[in-house]
């Protein structure tokens, strides 16, 4: 092996070493810290998935950590139904709402908007997974701007248990349809994902007024 060659190797393997240690990078919090929200409204998802049913099972779970994380949510059901009562049927029309007239009728300090990009079961030949992917943005409700966003997601994926390709694939199999008639992990996957994105110690999402309180 020329010394050409054995340099290239060791950048290549070098370049992978650097690529499994990157960290994640604290978010800048300045202009969240200035706008200081007491209550968020939650716009139903768009859905960027096949999906049908992901963007209200997301819903579903996004108030919980947010009200544990110290703020006041707009109930999410209660929102939806004013919104659609006000011919605004599907979250891509919600989403089109200019924001001074959600102030003008909600009154919000800021609003999650959010986008579905992965939702449901994978398949592939020997092994199976379910993922949940969502892209969030917090905007203040007065200015417009952004004050905090992140990517929530989870997944499960199905093993072979040691047993080689025939354990593969007979977990794959069992997973398929255990999935398909019994168990939707979804729901649990996106509690998960969301969760696990508000309270990241480094990028997550800051702590509200009523979290204060409580302690």
């Amino acid at each position: 092996m020329n010394f050409k060659k054995s340099y290239l190797i060791i950048l290549a393997v070098w370049g992978m070493a650097l690529g499994g240690c990157v960290q994640q990078q604290p978010y800048d919090y300045t202009k969240l810290l200035e706008s200081k929200p007491v209550s968020i409204l939650v716009i139903p998802p768009l859905n960027n998935s096949i999906e049908v049913d992901a963007p209200y099972v997301y819903l579903s779970t996004v108030s919980k950590p947010l009200a544990e994380k110290g703020y006041y949510v707009f109930p999410v059901a209660v929102v939806d139904r004013f919104l659609k009562e006000n011919g605004l049927q599907t979250p891509a029309d919600m989403h089109d709402v200019p924001i001074d007239k959600l102030v003008e009728h909600i009154g919000p300090d800021a609003i999650l908007y959010a986008s579905i990009e992965e939702w449901g079961q994978k398949y592939q030949v020997i092994s199976s997974s379910a993922i949940v992917r969502a892209k969030v943005r917090l905007i203040d409700a007065r200015s417009g701007e952004l004050l905090w966003d992140g990517t929530s997601q989870a997944v499960q994926s199905s093993g072979d248990g040691g047993a080689g390709l025939t354990g593969a694939l007979v977990s794959a199999l069992v997973t398929q349809v255990i999935n398909s008639t019994m168990v939707d992990p979804t729901y649990r996957l996106s509690k998960q994902a969301n969760t696990q994105l508000f309270n990241n110690k480094i990028n997550g999402l800051l702590d509200g007024p009523y979290k204060e309180a409580k302690n």
